[in-house]
């Protein structure tokens, strides 16, 4: 039988090239699908960033004051995740889900510049509220001594708990659950 197809065949190394591309196109398909999947398992800590603070100890309250609208957030190995939200969607965000920040409250460093001195204390933080700007938490200072005023405050969210995390500060309970920020 002869054929009246005069169109011409692909070569060994063509049809070799389009399998290589499919092959490329299914492992970029895959490595996509593993990053999103180790996203949504990822451990990610919090930095918040004000202009001022003001401790209130009769109350624990501390006040940021002139927070920063966003609020960053980073994972710590292997995913290597960073990111930012809103620092107003991060208060409700607070106590989303069973394994929320209101179950367990996490620890945070916060240092403050005072006088021209950085000053670090580790604490516990609680029930955050958003008003007109700046940011409220109920604190229990693990410790250190957290000054009634100060300046370049930086608020650094530890979520892991871990001692042996170089980012953990006080090193309480390790979390047993992973937790996703998908802002």
């Amino acid at each position: 039988m002869t054929s009246t197809d005069n169109r011409p065949r692909p070569s060994r190394r063509q049809i070799l090239a389009g399998t290589a591309g499919l092959a490329g196109a299914l492992l970029l398909t895959r490595a996509a699908s593993a990053q999103t999947t180790s996203a949504a398992n990822a451990d990610f800590l919090f930095v918040q960033t004000a202009d001022a603070m003001a401790f209130e100890a009769d109350r624990n309250r501390l006040t940021l004051r002139d927070v920063s609208p966003v609020t960053l957030f980073f994972s710590d190995r292997p995913e290597r995740i960073a990111g930012n939200m809103s620092t107003e969607r991060f208060v409700p965000f607070w106590s989303e889900g069973k394994d929320s920040f209101l179950s367990d409250p996490p620890n945070a460093d916060i240092s403050v510049l005072e006088n021209g001195t950085l000053r670090q204390t580790v604490v516990v933080l609680e029930d955050p509220v958003f008003e007109g700007g700046d940011l409220h938490y109920t604190v229990k200072i693990i410790d250190g001594d957290m000054p009634e005023h100060g300046e370049n405050v930086s608020v650094f969210i530890d979520i892991i708990g871990m001692p042996l995390t170089p980012v953990s500060f006080a090193g309480a309970r390790r979390r047993a659950f992973r937790r996703a920020a998908l802002y």
